[in-house]
């Protein structure tokens, strides 16, 4: 589990003398940009109307769980067997399927990998890449919420909020790492059913409420 971060600290580390780690962190900063733009745009819809929205979450998690269904039974051609080795352009399209996950009931990990499957890459190359942007999304996400309501903290506030991010950070990349190593061995069958049961009786318990 420990290898997508031990990966991405190499990279970080080698930077500084090697051309491809810094095209990796490159590539992961242009995947990232659709969402900064995206979530900047759409910010207060995504928070006021889809989010208040259950039955689209529900759907959602049907519609995603028949998605991974679809990709874990497609064979897929391989071209780049490395996370390091994707193109530019693959990965601002990855960063585009990334910016599906704003929807309720979307999965951002889901949503990058199987972008990045259907764009050529191997189940470990999309998992590794799917990690490393993790890293600026979430970190992003944080500091613009906060950023959103700067008005309204003081310093001590700003502090327990960044204590408790921290803390948030640390569960969310063990998750992560846990999941997609586990998707990049096993596949994605197991996480497919499991959101259409939980949607459909999500979907059912909104029905019979009216």
């Amino acid at each position: 589990m420990l290898v997508y971060a031990t990966k991405l600290v190499a990279v970080f580390a080698a930077a500084p003398h090697d051309p491809q780690a810094r095209r990796t962190i490159l590539s992961v900063l242009i995947a990232f940009l659709p969402a900064v733009v995206v979530g900047v745009l759409a910010h207060d819809i995504i928070k006021t109307i889809l989010f208040e929205s259950p039955r689209l979450i529900a759907v959602m998690l049907i519609l995603g769980g028949v998605v991974l269904l679809v990709v874990d039974r497609t064979a897929f051609t391989p071209r780049y067997n490395d996370a390091m080795h994707l193109p530019l352009s693959v990965a601002l399209k990855i960063g585009l399927f990334q910016c599906l996950a704003m929807i309720p009931g979307v999965s951002r990990s889901g949503a990058t990998i199987v972008g990045a499957l259907t764009l050529g890459a191997s189940k470990r190359a999309a998992a590794e890449f799917s990690f490393f942007l993790s890293m600026p999304t979430m970190a992003g996400a944080f500091a613009y919420d906060l950023w959103q309501n700067r008005a309204v903290l003081d310093s001590g506030s700003v502090t327990e909020i960044a204590i408790g991010f921290a803390a948030a950070f640390v569960v969310a990349v063990v998750v992560v790492r846990g999941l997609l190593s586990y998707v990049s061995r096993y596949g994605y069958a197991l996480f497919g059913w499991w959101r259409i049961i939980v949607g459909s009786i999500a979907l059912l318990a909104l029905t019979l409420q009216g």
